[in-house]
């Protein structure tokens, strides 16, 4: 009876979580005087791909979309290596400053981000960094460091410090020791952190609204803010659009799921 429970209370939530995932798919394919229909239709039909024609065909999506993703990428990629030698560091050595260096971590993810909408303004103007994807880049890198890396130092602390030690013996340099030792057992952890990563610069309004002048230089957050005007919301190229802004989000965990499981497997047996 106590597991029927849990099952059921685990699938409520499921359900709730997912519907408005759900809701917007249904949405996108309902035709255009449909989705203003004050009647809940459930199933979308017949289908309609009009939403998702007029989304494609509003100006500058695949530009924003590469802009997106090289921002998305870029802080990913440099994320995951300061975070995974920072967090070697941490756990590997001893140096002075160390502990209120972890205090500091923890300080910052505690600040909220609107708050440093000004300061990163004024610090990036300063490096002639506006309007740019490498100081859009850099902003995201700052947010999620203190997570990837706080994160990957508690999978570095489940890692026997014997393995290293034992491939130093067999002749393995620190440069060695890290790359075929640590790196495959944390390995999940860089999974893990490099989806919070991933979503953290993918998903961001604020900071992109701010930052990025240049229409050019836009991502895709800016391009959703398109299909609403002084004349009135496109409701269907709008959700149709926001539909097309989750794929590359679900491709990028379905990519890496299959690893993340391979990783922590890995890491259990050698562990």
């Amino acid at each position: 009876m106590k597991r029927f429970l849990l099952n059921g209370t685990a699938v409520v939530f499921c359900v709730v979580w997912a519907f408005p995932v759900y809701w917007m798919v249904n949405t996108a394919f309902k035709p255009y005087g449909d989705i203003l229909d004050e009647t809940p239709d459930f199933l979308p039909w017949p289908l309609s791909f009009d939403n998702f024609i007029s989304a494609l065909n509003k100006p500058h999506f695949w530009d924003y979309l590469a802009n997106s993703l090289i921002v998305a990428v870029s802080v990913v990629s440099v994320s995951i290596v300061v975070a995974f030698l920072a967090a070697t560091a941490l756990t590997r050595f001893r140096f002075l400053g160390r502990r209120g260096f972890l205090l500091g971590v923890i300080f910052v993810q505690m600040i909220p981000q609107p708050a440093l909408v000004i300061p990163l303004f004024l610090g990036m103007k300063s490096l002639n960094l506006l309007d740019s994807p490498v100081g859009l880049s850099l902003t995201y890198v700052a947010f999620v460091l203190p997570f990837t890396i706080w994160t990957l130092r508690g999978f570095m602390h489940g890692i026997p410090v014997e393995l290293e030690e034992a491939a130093m013996v067999d002749g393995a340099g620190r440069a060695t020791v890290m790359r075929k030792v640590l790196l495959p057992l944390v390995m999940p952890g860089l999974i893990a952190t490099s989806v919070f990563a991933f979503i953290t610069a993918w998903n961001d309004y604020i900071y992109a609204y701010v930052m990025m002048q240049d229409q050019a230089n836009y991502t895709l957050p800016l391009w959703l803010v398109s299909f609403s005007s002084n004349t009135g919301t496109d409701y269907g190229g709008l959700i149709a659009g926001s539909t097309l802004f989750t794929l590359p989000v679900v491709v990028f965990f379905l990519l890496i799921q299959r690893r993340l499981v391979a990783g922590m497997t890995s890491g259990a047996v050698k562990g």
